[in-house]
């Protein structure tokens, strides 16, 4: 027990901190209209007060009384910020500075031979207000650009159930159930066509314009929308384990990975803060003391410039530009990568991406179709057709890859009524059977040299399956994985980032990963690797430049993926484990984005970049003329909430990739 509470104690004060600072967010995301009525009414009063100050003669009692009006309507969240901050033992925070700023003005005129300070103090409540209106505003941005994503979140599905279809919550439906979906529908649950066909937007997936069509027996994601046939779908997932509530998981989650930028400035803010105030008490405190050692005035008389001066420090060092846009400047940066479709699950590998110098590409379902197909056929005695056919009755019953193409290739072969008999199959050989009359035999060479026939090479490249008709040569058939056609826009578009190396890793072999890699012009490749190979080229490879990323289809690829800087998983949403081991999920199987989001996390550190070098630039100079007394409060409000709001604008244009 005494150990658990140890715990708590060290959890709290950080834990309370992120409490608070939600709902502070709450308060803005829904007061907003509220917040801006309270605003304008403020300034409404703030002008009666300053009028009445001139046309009146009151005493400075009632005067104070007539600004403290505005100044409470304005300053009353903040001071109650700043009391729950000193309440709960983390009394730096901006809020606090603002106060004691403002209070300070406030008293000042009470000083002997001191000018009063109201409406400053008014003003500068004022416009700390619409500093955080801003950000509340900007926050709503990027959220609704995150919220358009999160609008592929169904309401409602149409199930069919006992010969009749009740709407029922999509976590209400359970998988194998059949739904129903009408055009304009978004789609549920991730499942499978059982009837009709029907074309999807998949925009909101995938930043695809083009609609994709799908027909019986096609897979369906949730979060398209159905826009021209009616279908059913049997459902294949639960509702918690479809694509849309995934990738609404992984954007919601995204917040909660900082950035280095961003945990800089909270290290930053904890020291520069207290730094700040001890600095404003000596600035107010020192000098006059020092005057009145040295001269024959009172400490009295220059105390409340020295004290205006100190006050006006407080109000320019507040960090609130960088506290505010540096996590927005990189929410707005997922926000644009996820309207383009792509999933970055973090802002710390938005770091990693913008520094990328070697990009590790899988090969099959990557870089090609990951489908073989019939790409020649060279025979020998008889016509290509018939070589077609005879290779496909003897694949019929095989399950590798390339049996499925052999019959792609052939498609009425189970029409024919040729009869196929005593099937068998010889491990990393091929396999024979008996076609109608003849024995066939359909594979490598060593299969040919085992039923004694003279086979010849090919200068095709590719997978090459010999034919052999009762022992005697019949011809050959090449079969190879199509490159996608965006590969070579890829890697061209790498190139022009300035990425140094692109390499791809592949268990296919050495000739074929040497067509792929001239073809598509990359600078290494590896081929004929394990699974445990690719691994161990991949330590090699992070340890010989500075950030690495791996794209990979992720079906075997999870443990490379995880070994990279950045797991790039293409198309992850046909597996699950790449999801899980991704860093960066593009949700199409383009391999071209990925330089797409390169550019998109450079883009997005140079905003926060800019932010860091604006405001502590133009902060630091106004300090700088507060001290030596060139400043007004005017001025040192512009260095506060004008760099923040600034500071802000210039956030949002992350949003824009």
């Amino acid at each position: 027990m005494a150990h658990h509470h140890h715990h708590h104690e060290c959890c709290s004060c950080e834990h309370h901190h992120h409490e608070h600072h939600h709902e502070h967010h709450h308060h803005h995301h829904h007061g907003m209209s509220g917040q801006l009525a309270v605003v304008i009414a403020a300034a409404v009063l703030l002008v009666a007060a300053v009028l009445i100050e001139h046309y009146a003669t009151l005493t400075d009692w009632q005067l104070l009384a007539v600004y403290l009006v505005p100044y409470l309507l304005a300053g009353y969240g903040t001071l109650k910020e700043a009391a729950e901050g000193l309440w709960h033992g983390d009394p730096f925070n901006e809020h606090f500075l603002m106060s004691v700023a403002t209070i300070g003005a406030l008293c000042i005129g009470f000083l002997p031979g001191a000018e009063t300070q109201y409406p400053e103090a008014v003003f500068v409540m004022l416009f700390f207000q619409v500093g955080e209106l801003f950000e509340g505003y900007a926050e709503g941005k990027s959220r609704e650009s995150i919220a358009q994503l999160m609008d592929i979140r169904p309401d409602v599905a149409t199930v069919e159930r006992d010969g009749t279809t009740v709407v029922v919550a999509p976590a209400d439906v359970a998988v194998g159930e059949t739904i129903v979906l009408r055009p304009g529908e978004k789609v549920p649950l991730d499942g499978v066509v059982t009837e009709g066909a029907t074309t999807l937007n998949t925009v909101a997936l995938t930043g695809e314009t083009l609609p994709r069509e799908v027909a019986v027996g096609d897979e369906v994601l949730s979060g398209c929308v159905n826009l021209s046939g009616m279908v059913k779908v049997r459902t294949t997932k639960p509702f918690g384990e479809s694509t849309v509530s995934r990738i609404i998981e992984l954007v919601e989650h995204a917040g909660e990975h900082k950035s280095q930028s961003e945990t800089f400035i909270t290290r930053f803010a904890r020291v520069y803060t207290p730094c700040v105030v001890l600095a404003a008490v000596a600035l107010a405190v020192v000098p006059p003391l020092f005057i009145s050692l040295t001269s024959h005035l009172s400490f009295l008389t220059s105390f409340p410039t020295w004290l205006y001066r100190a006050l006006m420090f407080l109000v320019v060092s507040c960090p609130c530009a960088l506290v505010l846009s540096i996590p927005l400047t990189f929410f707005g940066g997922i926000g644009g990568a996820s309207r383009r479709g792509i999933l970055v699950k973090g802002a710390n590998f938005m770091d990693v991406l913008s520094k990328v110098d070697t990009v590790v590409f899988d090969k099959t379902g990557t870089l090609t179709h990951g489908l073989f197909t019939v790409t020649a056929v060279h025979p020998e005695e008889c016509d290509e057709r018939q070589l077609l056919h005879l290779a496909a009755h003897v694949e019929h019953f095989s399950t590798h890859p390339i049996g499925a193409a052999l019959r792609d290739a052939f498609p009425d072969e189970a029409t024919d009524g040729c009869r196929v008999t005593d099937v068998e199959e010889v491990a990393g050989q091929g396999i024979t059977a008996r076609v109608g009359e003849s024995r066939v035999s359909v594979g490598n060479t060593k299969l040919m040299d085992a039923v004694g026939a003279r086979w010849h090479d090919c200068t095709h490249a590719g997978t090459i399956i010999h034919v052999a008709i009762d022992g005697r040569y019949a011809g050959h058939i090449v079969i190879n994985d199509k490159v996608k056609d965006d590969s070579p826009a890829a890697i061209t578009q790498l190139a022009q980032l300035g990425v140094r190396r692109t390499v791809m890793l592949t268990g296919d072999r050495q000739e074929v990963a040497a067509e792929v890699a001239r073809e598509l012009q990359l600078t290494e490749y590896h081929a004929a690797l394990l699974p445990a190979d690719k691994v161990a080229c991949m330590e090699k490879i992070v340890h010989s430049t500075s950030a690495v990323a791996f794209v990979g289809d992720g079906i075997n690829d999870a443990p490379v993926l995880a070994r990279a800087d950045v797991g790039i998983a293409m198309g992850g949403l046909g597996s699950d484990a790449a999801i899980e081991a991704a860093d960066v999920v593009l949700m199409d199987d383009q391999p071209s984005k990925v330089a797409l989001a390169i550019r998109i996390a450079r883009r997005t550190l140079a905003i926060a970049r800019q932010n860091v070098v604006m405001a502590i630039g133009i902060k630091v100079a106004v300090l700088l003329l507060a001290a030596v007394g060139l400043a007004t409060m005017w001025l040192a409000v512009f260095a506060d909430v004008g760099v923040t709001v600034l500071a802000v604008l210039n956030a949002m244009r992350a949003l824009k990739c």
